[in-house]
């Protein structure tokens, strides 16, 4: 299935390139981006069980970053529908002295709506565990099925347990028996090729009577390497009744809405973009509401909203980008993320002035002075949570707020040389505040 940044011409006429029956994957080349592509708003809203997500766009779930503070980050920024919690061991919410699943379980008033997600295999814990996150307050509970980390695999965890359906049905029947909120299930597409069960998975979960269902579109074997499967989620979309999320390489608006045309997903969840340009859901909202109004302005007749995207300089001239470069999936990951076991962080695409221009119509692009507050904003509010983990948070962060930032490098060493919380912010500041002085930024 092609997406909004995929070539004119399909792998199969293209010949060389082509991803193969095994890989699903296609070596990285030049790719012309000139063919229009049909783009359809992402939902204005979506009820899942009683609870309503509006917009229809979802916070994934990612280990080491989805804390309360981030969640609520996002949130003030607008335009994210539905927020959840990084995946959670359901055994540790039954130990009372395990201090990490609290700390990942707290949260505020002001999150609303927002979901927990556990993981685990035995049906009693995993039921127990809904049992106390509903007493907690949350909105909705969710089974992680798609982690694809070998610790949590070789515990039966996560994407491990997509080998077992049957243990999958016990799960879902303990758990939709327990609670009372909206039960929902994120998974992948299988263990390999050779293995897909995501359709079989979504009508299971459809039967057991889960409130929705949510897609990876890529198998545990690819981690977080190729391009994902969207044509997955459309076949899920076709075979339940119950509302379909889709995830898997969105890394722009034009992206959301190339995935809810051409897979009719009821909703879009966005991971490993939002570190690196917390803006995304903004933007996907602005650019929404752009394309109901070109749609308006029609009278309601059909329109390739896409007409617009292509117009844009570059890309009608016949221009040309990497998808190595600016791929939505396959994306190197930044090299201190390697060892911590989480998802890898999709890199902000580099953009031409022309093309920043052109979409600054149709939604915002962030300011040098936009990042030095939102970087200040989320320091600050790391610092005021009193996280044991602020330090090392900030230095995480602090790669994927500061790309492309001119200069970055330097504060970004300077941050890693850092000892504590305040100094950091201060290294920020100081380092801001130098380039508004010579008027290189504007607030």
């Amino acid at each position: 299935m092609k997406k909004f940044w995929d070539n004119s011409c399909g792998v199969d006429a293209c010949g060389a390139g082509a991803p193969s029956a095994s890989s699903g994957r296609a070596p990285a080349r030049e790719l012309p981006v000139t063919e229009p592509r049909s783009l359809k708003p992402v939902p204005a809203s979506l009820t899942i069980g009683g609870v309503t997500i509006s917009p229809a766009t979802v916070l994934a779930p990612m280990a080491g970053v989805t804390d309360t503070v981030f969640r609520r980050f996002i949130r003030n920024l607008g335009g994210c529908g539905l927020i959840m919690t990084e995946f959670t061991s359901a055994d540790g919410v039954l130990r009372k002295k395990d201090q990490k699943a609290k700390r990942y379980l707290h949260f505020y008033e002001d999150e609303h709506p927002i979901s927990a997600q556990l993981f685990g295999s035995d049906p009693w814990v995993m039921a127990e565990a809904a049992r106390m996150v509903e007493g907690l307050g949350f909105d909705l509970v969710d089974l992680n099925l798609g982690c694809p980390a070998k610790k949590v695999v070789k515990c039966n965890g996560g994407s491990g347990l997509l080998r077992d359906l049957p243990a999958i049905g016990k799960i879902f029947e303990a758990v939709r028996g327990a609670v009372k909120i909206p039960f929902t299930v994120k998974f992948r597409a299988g263990w390999n090729d050779e293995e897909i069960v995501c359709v079989e998975l979504a009508r299971m979960a459809e039967s057991c009577g889960l409130a929705a269902v949510a897609l990876h579109a890529r198998t545990r074997e690819m981690g977080y390497s190729g391009n994902a499967r969207w044509e997955w989620i459309a076949a899920i979309k076709d075979a339940v009744k119950i509302p379909v999320i889709g995830n898997g390489d969105i890394r722009s608006p034009e992206d959301a809405c190339a995935m809810v045309a051409q897979t009719g997903c009821d909703a879009v969840m966005i991971g490993r973009t939002a570190p690196s340009n917390p803006w995304i859901f903004r933007q996907i909202e602005q650019y929404c509401a752009a394309l109901r109004d070109a749609g308006e302005n029609l009278n309601g007749e059909g329109h390739d909203f896409s007409r617009a995207v292509n117009a844009e300089p570059a890309l009608a001239a016949g221009g040309r980008f990497s998808v190595r470069n600016g791929a939505p999936s396959g994306a190197k990951a930044l090299d201190f993320l390697a060892p911590s076991g989480m998802a890898e962080a999709m890199p902000f695409p580099s953009l031409p002035a022309s093309t920043v221009a052109f979409r600054k119509r149709l939604y915002e692009e962030p300011t040098e002075g936009d990042r030095y507050q939102m970087i200040r904003t989320y320091f600050q509010m790391l610092i005021e949570e009193e996280l044991p983990d602020a330090v090392g948070k900030m230095k995480q962060f602090a790669s994927w707020f500061t790309h492309g930032v001119p200069g970055g490098a330097g504060l970004r060493k300077a941050i890693y040389e850092s000892k504590s919380a305040p100094e950091i912010l201060i290294r920020v500041e100081d380092f801001f505040e130098r380039r508004l002085v010579i008027g290189a930024i504007t607030l």
